[in-house]
């Protein structure tokens, strides 16, 4: 059984991180696999949506295997990151269907995508802080743009663990479900994102994304220039949208 899998599930990719007698904790191998995977989703057309999550739901990933430290020297210099892609940006959506324990490098991975979909009895935060091992893929860079500086420095600095409410609260979750219900919710707002015109959503996307360095000004000028390509579709959708589609919000979301 190979610890990463990729599966297609409609317009969505499922990889699936599958060491489950580590708590889905990723090697050097694993890291280099789950790499090759994300460059297999990037390449598949068809595939709209990624959705990460791990297998067994007693944990999405508890991050970098401590017991394999030494797996990970060849990877540590790596400019895509120690975990295979988590200094990339994907062009297409990613979702975390997160269940159980999400430490360390597992929230790092999370935070990675743009949107996380947690159970219940979800755990995350960076408990690597107690033994000195440092964040390096994306968690001190994305954490705070995702919930503030002061929230981020708060998990950062302490290292302790908050559970799905209270992740929901500061906005590092963005929906917790009954307990084995994250794939299935994760899988329905895939669906619901494949449907919208690509191009615009993918525009904005990009936009949201590489503006929230800038300034207001640089970053309006850019969301102003992301416009133009996207005019034709634009149109037609403002005149589907007159004929009556859409009324009442119809179709606005998953």
């Amino acid at each position: 059984m190979e610890p990463v899998t990729y599966e297609r599930r409609g317009a969505a990719a499922l990889v699936t991180i599958d060491r489950q007698e580590r708590r889905n904790a990723i090697d050097g191998p694993t890291a280099t696999l789950l790499g090759e995977i994300y460059d297999r989703f990037e390449a598949d057309e068809d595939a709209r949506v990624l959705i990460l999550a791990g297998a067994g739901g007693v944990a999405f990933s508890a991050g970098a295997d401590l017991k394999a430290i030494e797996s990970f020297e060849p990877r540590l210099d790596d400019p895509r990151g120690p975990l295979g892609m988590s200094r990339v940006v994907s062009s297409k959506p990613t979702i975390a269907a997160i269940s159980g324990w999400c430490l360390a490098g597992g929230l790092e991975l999370a935070l990675w995508c743009d949107l996380r979909i947690a159970t219940e009895t979800s755990a995350l935060g960076f408990p690597e802080r107690r033994w000195g091992v440092p964040l390096v893929d994306g968690g001190t860079q994305r954490l705070p743009r995702i919930v503030g500086m002061g929230r981020a420095l708060d998990l950062i600095l302490t290292g302790r663990i908050v559970d799905a409410h209270e992740a929901l609260g500061m906005g590092l979750v963005n929906e917790v479900v009954p307990t084995g219900r994250h794939l299935e919710r994760a899988l329905e707002i895939a669906d619901a994102l494949a449907r919208f015109p690509q191009d615009t959503m993918l525009a904005d996307r990009r936009v949201a994304i590489e503006g929230s360095g800038l300034s207001l000004e640089d970053g309006l000028a850019l969301e102003a220039r992301n416009g133009e390509p996207t005019r034709e579709t634009a149109w037609k959708g403002a005149a589907r949208f007159a004929g009556g589609e859409g009324r009442g919000g119809a179709g606005a979301g998953a």
